[in-house]
């Protein structure tokens, strides 16, 4: 088995992607690098049984048909006014179950500064399908799926606090990781960019996350939430520990 990893940025030269080889004996990061166009990525990605993408893969509905009820001149609906119900407009679903999950809210979609990443994952998404790609924002079908290496990280138990801005707390963070997941063969050059850089770091989770979802070791779509899911995306989170990725011992099962 084969997963890729794409921590996604606006430009491509904060685009960090990583591929992971998983055998019996062991897992192997086979590339790990930045200053990826969506060309790059789709060709990283081929062969890969599935690829694990940190952006947002849609607006929230409630935002969508606002923005558009907007543009036709019309008031907000009483529900979506004030500050509940600009919290309506700011999180998708899958936000939503992510606090519930994991005690930590993503940023807004559509009130912070992701705006132009996700439509860069949309243009992403739109190069998957040319390829040949089934996309399935819900991650319930095709082999791409919505990542949040933070999140997964919190639920793995993997100490990384402070990773994104400080040198030092990377290190540590990278240190704690490989630790973790001695299973996992990563070559010096490649630990040293994942010290360097939270990009880097990031893609190595999101490939890690994307084994967890091949194994069916992931939260599901709640069953009341597929349709939204398949318009605003779904972050796939782990329901299982980090070691139930080893692969030199077998699975855990995702109801362990």
């Amino acid at each position: 088995m084969i997963t890729t990893g794409v921590d996604l940025a606006a430009q491509p030269a904060r685009t960090a992607v990583a591929v992971i080889d998983w055998r019996d004996g062991g897992a192997e990061l086979m590339t790990l690098r930045l200053d990826n166009t969506d060309d790059d990525i789709v060709g990283f990605a081929a062969g890969s049984t599935y690829v694990g993408v940190d952006c947002a893969f849609g607006w929230p509905d409630d935002f969508v048909a606002y923005v558009a009820a907007n543009a036709r001149g019309e008031a907000p609906a009483p529900d979506l006014r004030g500050i509940e119900g600009r919290r309506l407009l700011a999180y998708r679903e899958t936000d939503r179950a992510t606090h519930r999950i994991t005690g930590r809210l993503p940023l807004s979609v559509s009130t912070d500064r992701l705006g132009l990443t996700a439509m860069r994952c949309a243009d992403l998404l739109a190069g998957f399908a040319d390829a040949g790609d089934v996309v399935d924002r819900s991650g319930a079908t095709g082999r791409l799926v919505e990542v949040y290496p933070a999140a997964s990280l919190r639920l793995w138990g993997v100490a990384v606090s402070g990773y994104k801005t400080d040198a030092a707390a990377r290190q540590t963070a990278t240190a704690n990781l490989l630790a973790a997941a001695l299973w996992l063969a990563v070559t010096p050059d490649q630990r040293a960019l994942m010290e360097a850089s939270d990009d880097a770091f990031d893609a190595v989770v999101a490939a890690l996350i994307a084994r967890a979802h091949a194994l069916g070791a992931t939260h599901p779509v709640p069953p009341a939430a597929h349709d939204r899911a398949r318009r605003e995306g779904w972050i796939a989170l782990p329901s299982t520990p980090l070691d139930g990725l080893d692969p030199t011992r077998p699975a855990a099962s995702p109801t362990e």
